[in-house]
């Protein structure tokens, strides 16, 4: 199949005519933002800024958001895309963290997100001379899917051989016995789109590429920022009654524009991950103990395998966070102690990429540090926050909306719903079952324009019912049927859907975040070149 050679020219330009669906040019959301007075900005458009941004528009403030990067640009798309209890907190002894992030677990695979997040069996190989045996570990599977209830199965040991049925580049030499247990994974870059359309749907006003040059301030209290797009070049503020400081590893520069005294409040640590061309079937992720504290995972991801990760500190610009040679080296290194050789040869890397974790301050190495949220409040009333995951980014955000209504003696609690009266389940846009939405893909569409099983899954699990809106973007004009590249399953389609619905601005957001094009090592200069040529279409 060969790429479409210039771009439908019927695609309507994003902002010339709005129609419903479609979100705002830069222009008009620049003029949304800087000519009212917003009761919550957030600055940061990452797990902890999506989510705040979502709750607090829910409740029925009046929202702004912006980003000076795309929405989840950089640690929050860089995560090992897992949503998960925590089976290694169980050594510490925190069983109610567990049970508190499996609920949470639960609710998104059930109600808030079943289009994005699936269940994931995990193996966690026993070798002889590892950190634990397997008594301690068919214990800890055990006692871990019982603070599930058990809703996914009861965590068990199998035998070697039964587990490289499942798990064909699983090493055996040496192997003991497999323990099971279950969890789930999600598309961290999908999920955070989907959250910036939910907290959109609920009114919040939203940009990103837009950073902050500068606080505002009124009788030595943070009311504002002011900001420059950095597309266009325009600079602009936005005035609100309380800001909050959501820019994850870039949290303490924020507080020094605030207060050039504030002391430190993070360390940061930094994980990198590669991503390969499978060359087996993979039915299940392998957990494996580096050490007594690490583990380095192998997840069959997207149709490929993820291998992670890193845990060392950074100190460095968090803008320049990659990953090395040496972090690749480490990976490949440390997956081979239960992955076989051929499974990990360089040849297969698509894609390797680094992300930084946000901890506490504090001694003691990275590895062990507590991965809980930090909270400050700044001499200007700031409120910052910093650390967090997926699994658990919807308790952080009310928790946060809960500590913001208690700000400046709770003026504005009487303007918002209480957070306990939020709606707990409200389920992210698009929600559906992925494989009742593949299905009418592949059987509601006309014989000359069937669409194909691997595209078809892949609509269905990244937008849910909105695949849908992607389908009629087909029908009306085929040439967007066809694929961005020939070896993946996404197609044209989504990336005029990324420009007009998901505020695709770069080649970057579109390949990287709202597709997989560039993990699989697709984005090749004339991919690229036709993506940048669509966007442009945007822009008049």
């Amino acid at each position: 199949m060969t790429l479409p050679q210039t771009v439908p020219a019927a695609i309507p330009a994003l902002g010339t005519h709005p129609t419903a669906g479609h979100t705002l040019g830069r222009a008009e959301t620049r003029d949304l933002l800087a000519r009212a007075t917003y009761d919550l900005l957030v600055i940061g458009g990452g797990i902890l800024g999506t989510s705040v941004a979502w709750h607090a528009a829910q409740s029925g403030l009046r929202v702004a958001m912006v980003d000076a990067g795309d929405f989840a640009g950089a640690t929050s798309s860089a995560s090992s895309k897992l949503v998960h209890g925590g089976i290694r907190y169980l050594q510490n002894g925190a069983v109610k963290l567990v049970a508190e992030n499996h609920h949470e677990r639960r609710v998104l695979a059930r109600d808030v997100a079943p289009h994005l997040v699936n269940p994931l069996p995990f193996y966690l190989p026993l070798y002889k001379g590892g950190p634990h045996g397997a008594a301690k570990l068919g214990a800890g599977v055990f006692a871990y899917s019982a603070l599930s209830g058990f809703r996914d199965g009861v965590g068990h040991l199998i035998t070697p051989g039964r587990a490289a049925r499942d798990v064909p580049a699983l090493r055996t030499e040496g192997l003991k016995a497999v323990a099971v247990f279950g969890d789930h994974q999600m598309n961290d870059s999908r999920m955070a789109v989907m959250t910036v359309r939910a907290a959109v749907g609920a009114g919040a006003v939203v940009l990103n590429h837009a950073e902050v040059t500068g606080l505002r301030f009124t009788h030595g209290q943070v009311t504002g920022a002011d900001l420059r797009d950095r597309l266009s070049g325009d600079e602009f503020g936005v005035d609100a009654r309380l800001v909050l400081n959501a820019t994850g590893p870039w949290v303490d520069h924020l507080r020094h524009l605030e207060d050039p005294a504030a002391d430190p409040s993070i360390r940061l640590s930094k994980g990198a991950h590669i991503v390969l061309k499978r060359r087996s079937p993979w039915r299940a992720a392998m957990s494996t103990w580096v050490d007594k504290y690490r583990v380095t995972f192998a997840l069959p991801w997207e149709d490929q395998l993820l291998l992670g990760t890193t845990d060392e500190p950074y100190e460095g610009d968090p803008a320049a966070v990659h990953p090395t040679d040496a972090d690749i080296a480490q990976i490949i290194d440390e997956a081979s102690l239960s992955v076989r050789d051929d499974d990990l040869s360089p040849d297969l890397v698509t894609y390797a990429f680094a992300g930084l974790r946000v901890l506490p301050g504090g001694p003691g190495g990275t590895e062990q540090a507590k991965r809980e949220t930090v909270v400050t409040e700044g001499a200007g009333g700031m409120l910052s926050v910093a650390g967090g995951k997926w699994t658990t980014y919807r308790h952080i955000g009310r928790m946060v909306l809960r500590k913001l209504a208690k700000e400046h003696g709770g003026a504005i609690a009487e303007d918002m719903q209480p957070v306990k009266s939020l709606v707990r389940h409200t389920p992210l846009p698009g929600v559906a079952n992925p494989n009742a939405v593949a299905h009418r893909l592949l059987v509601d569409r006309d014989p000359g324009h069937r669409m194909a099983p691997d595209t078809a899954r892949q609509l269905a699990t990244h937008y849910g019912s909105l695949s849908f809106d992607i389908a009629r973007l087909v029908n009306e004009n085929p040439d967007l049927g066809e694929r961005i590249h020939p070896d993946g399953p996404e197609i044209w389609a989504q990336v005029v859907y990324a420009r007009d619905h998901e505020w695709a601005e770069t080649e970057d957001d579109v390949l990287r975040r709202r597709t997989t094009v560039t993990i699989r090592g697709l984005d090749t200069a004339d991919v690229r070149a036709r993506v940048r040529e669509l966007l442009a279409r945007k822009r008049g």
